[in-house]
């Protein structure tokens, strides 16, 4: 678990300012980060959809409205507001990497064997915590002006989805037979492995705030 664990930090420590960057430019540096992030996770698609034509299409498909979507709440929010969404993402996924490999447990589903019940509330747990103590420095009435309860709610609903991303691909990687859909991101398991939760949440998020 250490060795595993130093490869994902060491990645992430030199990727997260790199993404914040973008981010935090938007426009064409925004528009560029998306671009290679779509042709990287759409090749890393096509691996798992293999020879399945269909499935091919609906993924990539599926990868361009994401992506799409991502740039639209970007563009049309402040970066705090789509940084607050990254980090909720974040902190989903390393609540369910720790709480899982520490406390272990039941397991979640055969969907993905690593996946184990104290990973699930882990992830809540540290989306609650990372998600509450952003707004309280940088959103203060400018990311959400609501009432609590609202904005927890908010907060667990898009922990649950980047989770549900997180089981899904899980489940097209297995049907596969690839453990790692990718080499690029040490210790992650492949850049779409990385941001599968984001893929699903921004689409979402963005369909919500349409609504």
């Amino acid at each position: 678990m250490i060795k595993e664990f130093e490869k994902r930090l060491l990645s992430s420590v030199i990727l997260i300012p790199i993404a914040i960057f973008f981010i935090v430019q938007g426009s064409l540096f925004f528009t560029f980060f998306l671009g290679v992030l779509f042709l990287a996770t759409s090749y890393e698609w096509l691996k798992i959809s293999k020879k399945n034509d269909l499935l091919k299409f609906l993924g990539i498909t599926f990868l361009l409205f994401s992506f799409y979507a991502t740039f639209e709440i970007r563009e049309e929010n402040s970066f705090k507001y789509f940084l607050f969404i990254v980090t909720i993402c974040i902190f989903t996924d390393i609540g369910g990497y720790v709480f899982g490999k520490v406390f272990k447990g039941p397991k979640l589903t055969k969907i993905s064997p690593n996946k184990t019940y104290s990973g699930v509330f882990g992830s809540f747990l540290l989306s609650i915590i990372s998600g509450l103590i952003f707004l309280n420095y940088f959103g203060k009435g400018e990311i959400v002006d609501s009432e609590h309860l609202f904005v927890f709610s908010i907060i667990l609903l898009i922990s649950l989805i980047s989770q549900i991303g997180d089981l899904i691909i899980s489940f097209f990687k297995r049907k596969a037979k690839l453990k790692n859909t990718g080499k690029i991101l040490p210790g992650h398991g492949g850049l779409l492995d990385r941001i599968d939760g984001l893929v699903f949440v921004m689409p979402i998020i963005y369909l919500f705030g349409k609504i």
